[in-house]
C-alpha cells in the first residue's frame, strides 16, 4: 500500500461500517512492518484510530489490529501508544482478552503484544528511565483487575496452535527476564521460587519471586517439560531454549545466595532439617545409641544439648552454615527439599547409621551438597547469563534435539535419584570417610553416563530407575576407560611410558608363574601306536632350572613320580628351539583338537593331536655353524590347551624368548591392566587433564658431585 493512501485508510478504519473497517485493518496488517509506512501512519494519528479498534472492535476487525500493533512494536516504532493517561486501560484491555476471549487469532495477537510490552523495559534505555510504563510493572494493574491470568496464559501452553503456544512461553520469558533483571545486582532470591525451584518458597517483598512461584504452582514446569518432549520443537524451538537459560540463571543466582543464619527464612530451613531428624528419639552418646528420653535434665528441666546435634545429619561440624559456602541457598533448598520428601527414610538413614563407627558413616549432609554440585556441574549452569538467553535462534535443526534438557527442569527428582544412588554406592563399597571423593566421583560419573545419555524423550522415571539400578562394577570399568584415555591424551609419552614398564613387570610375574607349572611337573600323553607300551609320559623341571627330567610309565601314578624316579633328561643348554602346533590365536582354541579328559574310569588318555616338539643340534658344541642340522629330543603331548600353553610358552621364557600363545599374552595384558588400573583408582577425574609437572621424567643431572656421601640407613 502506498503512504499516499493513508488518509483514505484511516477514514475507512474509523468508519461506522464493519465491514470498511475489516478491510482496512486487513490491509495495514500487511504494511505497517514497513518503516516509512509507519512512520506516516503514526504521524497522521493512526495510533489512536488504531488503539480505538483494539478498546472496541470484536472478531476478525479485533485480530487484525492487533497484529498490525504487533507488527509496528517489532519495527521499534508506536510505543507512544503505552505511554499517557489512557495506556492503563489499553493494557486491561489486552489483559481482558486473554482472559475471557476463546479466538486462537485474537489470543495469539494479544499474547505478542504482552511479549513486547515486557521486553522493552530490557531493550530500551527509555524505557528503563519510565518505570511502570513497561515490563511487569505495567501489567500488576490489570492483572489484579483479572487475577486469573497467568492461569490462563498457563493454559495456553496445552494449546494445539503451536504460535498461540509459543506466544505464551515468551511471554512468561519475558516476564521471568524482566524480574530477573528489574532489580539489577540485588536480583538474587532469598529462596527460590522459579521455574526449576524444589520448594519454590517465596518470601514476603519480593514481587518477582511471588511470580514465578505462581507460575510454578500453576503447572509451568510440567507443561514445559511437556513441550519438550514433544513433536513441536520446529515452532517452539526458541522460547523453549529461552526457557531453559532462563532456569540456569535462576540455579546459579541461587548458589550465590550465601547461607546466614541472620535471615529468617535461613534459619527456619535449618531448623525444620533438624527437626526431621527426631532429635527427641536418639542421642549418640561415645558411639552408643540410646532413647533420648535417658538424657539427664538441665537445672531448668530442658534436656542436655546434644553434642552431635549437627554432626549426626552428616555435617562435619557444628556450624552447618560455613558448609553452603559452595552450594550456596541451591545446596540447603535440595538438602530439605529432600528430607521434606523422604522423611522416614532419613531418619531410618540416621538410627542406621549412628550404629556404625564414626569412620562407616555416610554423611548424608556432604552427600547432598555434592550431588547438588554434580548436577550443577553436569548442566553446565555456571555457563548460563542473563545476557546470553536469546542467542539461540539460528541453530541448525538438525542439532536442536541435542540441545534441549528436559531433564533438568527435574532437579529435584534428578537430586533424589543421585543421593540414592550415593547411598548405595558407599554401602556397596564398603566406603569409609576418606573414600568420600571417590564415591562422589563415581555418582558424577553414573550422571554422566545415565542423565548425560537420555535421550530428549526419556521419562525421568526410568531415568531414576536406570541410576538405582546401574552396575557399579560396570561404573568401574568406565571409570577406568576414561581415566586412561584422559591420561594417554594429557600425559602422552609419560603414560605410554609407565604403560611399558608395567608390561615388561607383568611379563617377568607370568614367566614366573609358567616356570613354576614346569617345577611341579606334568603327565603327558605319549603317541598312540599299535605297538606303544607306555601310554603316560611325566615330566618335570629340576629346581636349579638346568635340566628337564622326564619318564614314560605305563599307567598313570596316584602320586606325581620325584626327581629320582625320572630316569632321562635334557640339557637346557643343548636346547635349540621348542617347536608346537599349539594356537597362538584365540579364534583356533575350539580347533586345537584336544580330546578333553585326560583320563575317564582309569582308561588310557584320550588321543590328542597338540604336540611340543624339543630340537637340539647333532653337534651341540657348534650349534652356531652353518649347515648344523637339528634333530628332535623329546615330544610331549598335552591333554589341554592350558597345559600347552603353560608348557610351550614355559620352556620358550626359559630360554629368554617371548611366549607365543594367545592364553598367556592374554594373561599378561591382564596383569598389565590391572596394575595400570590399581595407580589410576587413587586418581581424581579433574587431575588427569592436569599437564605432567615440570621435570617429569627428566634424570637429575649428576654434574659437580663426588663420592663422598653416605647412605643413612
Amino acid at each position: 500500500m502506498d503512504q499516499g493512501d493513508i488518509p483514505a485508510l484511516l477514514a475507512r478504519m474509523a468508519s461506522d461500517e464493519d465491514a470498511a473497517r475489516k478491510m482496512a485493518v486487513f490491509k495495514l496488517q500487511s504494511s505497517i512492518n514497513d518503516p516509512a509506512f509507519a512512520d506516516v501512519f503514526i504521524s497522521s494519528g493512526g495510533l489512536v484510530v488504531l488503539r480505538r479498534l483494539i478498546m472496541g472492535a470484536g472478531g476478525n476487525t479485533l485480530a487484525y489490529s492487533l497484529q498490525s500493533l504487533t507488527r509496528l512494536l517489532e519495527v521499534d516504532m508506536g510505543w507512544d501508544i503505552f505511554e499517557g493517561p489512557t495506556a492503563s486501560d489499553l493494557v486491561e484491555r489486552i489483559v481482558e482478552l486473554i482472559v475471557t476471549n476463546p479466538l486462537v487469532n485474537i489470543l495469539r495477537g494479544a499474547m505478542s503484544i504482552l511479549v513486547a510490552l515486557v521486553g522493552h523495559s530490557q531493550s530500551s534505555p527509555e524505557a528503563k528511565r519510565t518505570p511502570g510504563t513497561f515490563g511487569f510493572r505495567a501489567l500488576k494493574p490489570a492483572v489484579a483487575v483479572y487475577p486469573y491470568f497467568f492461569d490462563h496464559v498457563i493454559q495456553q501452553l496445552q494449546s494445539a496452535d503451536h504460535a498461540l503456544c509459543a506466544n505464551a512461553l515468551m511471554l512468561i520469558n519475558a516476564l521471568i527476564r524482566d524480574a530477573l533483571s528489574a532489580d539489577g545486582s540485588s536480583v538474587l532470591p532469598k529462596s527460590p521460587a522459579a521455574p526449576s525451584s524444589p520448594t519454590g518458597a517465596a518470601p514476603p517483598g519480593e514481587e518477582w519471586a511471588k511470580l514465578v512461584k505462581r507460575l510454578q504452582d500453576l503447572g509451568l514446569i510440567k507443561a514445559v517439560h511437556n513441550l519438550m518432549q514433544s513433536s513441536a520443537l520446529q515452532d517452539l524451538a526458541h522460547p523453549l531454549l529461552e526457557f531453559q537459560s532462563l532456569t540456569k540463571v535462576l540455579l546459579r543466582k541461587w548458589r550465590e545466595v550465601r547461607v546466614d543464619l541472620e535471615r529468617p527464612e535461613h534459619r527456619r530451613a535449618l531448623k525444620s532439617l533438624h527437626l526431621a531428624s527426631a532429635p527427641d528419639r536418639t542421642l549418640v552418646t561415645n558411639g552408643q545409641l540410646q532413647e533420648d528420653g535417658a538424657a539427664e535434665p538441665t537445672r531448668k528441666g530442658s534436656r542436655r544439648h546434644n553434642p552431635e546435634k549437627w554432626r549426626r545429619l552428616g555435617f562435619e561440624t557444628e556450624s552447618p552454615a560455613q558448609e553452603f559456602e559452595f552450594a550456596g541457598f541451591l545446596g540447603m533448598t535440595d538438602l530439605t527439599d529432600y528430607v521434606r520428601k523422604n522423611e522416614d527414610g532419613f531418619q531410618r538413614l540416621l538410627l542406621e547409621q549412628a550404629t556404625k563407627p564414626a569412620a562407616e558413616r555416610c554423611p548424608f549432609t556432604r552427600a547432598s551438597l555434592a550431588v547438588t554440585m554434580i548436577l550443577y556441574d553436569h548442566f553446565e549452569v555456571d555457563r548460563a547469563d542473563l545476557e546470553d538467553t536469546k542467542g539461540n535462534q539460528g541453530i541448525d535443526t538438525v542439532d536442536r534435539d541435542m540441545l534441549y534438557r528436559p531433564l533438568l527442569l527435574q532437579w529435584s527428582r534428578l537430586h533424589t535419584a543421585a543421593l540414592h544412588s550415593f547411598l548405595r554406592m558407599w554401602k556397596a563399597t564398603g566406603a569409609e570417610q576418606g573414600d568420600f571423593d571417590k564415591v562422589a566421583e563415581l555418582v558424577r560419573l553414573l550422571v554422566d553416563q545415565v542423565v548425560g545419555q537420555a535421550r530428549r524423550t526419556k521419562d525421568v522415571q526410568e531415568v531414576e530407575e536406570e541410576m538405582q539400578e546401574f552396575d557399579i562394577s560396570r561404573l568401574r570399568e568406565i571409570q577406568m576407560e576414561l581415566l586412561q584415555m584422559s591420561f594417554e591424551e594429557a600425559w602422552g609419552q609419560h603414560f605410554q611410558q609407565v604403560r611399558e614398564e608395567l608390561k615388561q613387570e607383568a611379563l617377568q610375574f607370568v614367566k614366573e608363574q609358567r616356570v613354576r607349572c614346569l617345577l611341579e611337573g606334568s603327565w603327558f600323553s605319549t603317541k598312540q601306536g599299535a605297538n606303544s607300551a607306555a601310554s603316560w609320559r611325566y615330566a618335570k623341571l629340576s629346581h636349579n632350572r638346568r635340566y628337564l627330567h622326564y619318564a614314560d610309565f605305563g599307567e598313570k601314578k596316584d602320586q606325581d613320580p620325584t626327581l629320582d624316579a625320572l630316569t632321562e633328561k635334557v640339557d637346557l643348554s643343548t636346547i635349540s628351539s621348542v617347536v608346537s602346533n599349539v594356537s597362538t590365536s584365540t579364534d583356533d582354541v575350539k580347533t586345537a583338537g584336544f580330546g578333553g579328559s585326560a583320563e575317564k574310569n582309569g582308561s588310557h588318555a584320550q588321543k590328542t593331536t597338540t604336540k611340543i616338539t624339543i630340537y637340539s643340534y647333532l653337534n651341540s658344541g657348534d650349534a652356531r655353524e652353518d649347515g648344523n642340522k637339528e634333530y628332535p629330543i623329546l615330544t610331549l603331548w598335552p591333554l589341554t590347551h592350558s597345559l600347552a600353553s603353560e608348557w610351550l610358552d614355559g620352556l620358550l621364557m626359559l630360554l629368554n624368548q617371548a611366549p607365543i600363545t594367545a592364553e598367556t599374552n592374554k594373561l599378561v595384558r591382564l596383569v598389565s591392566e590391572y596394575g595400570l588400573k590399581i595407580r589410576l583408582l587413587n586418581v581424581r577425574m579433574d587431575s588427569a587433564f592436569e599437564a605432567p609437572p615440570p621435570g617429569a621424567g627428566v634424570v637429575p643431572s649428576r654434574e659437580g658431585l663426588d663420592e663422598d656421601y653416605y647412605f643413612e640407613v
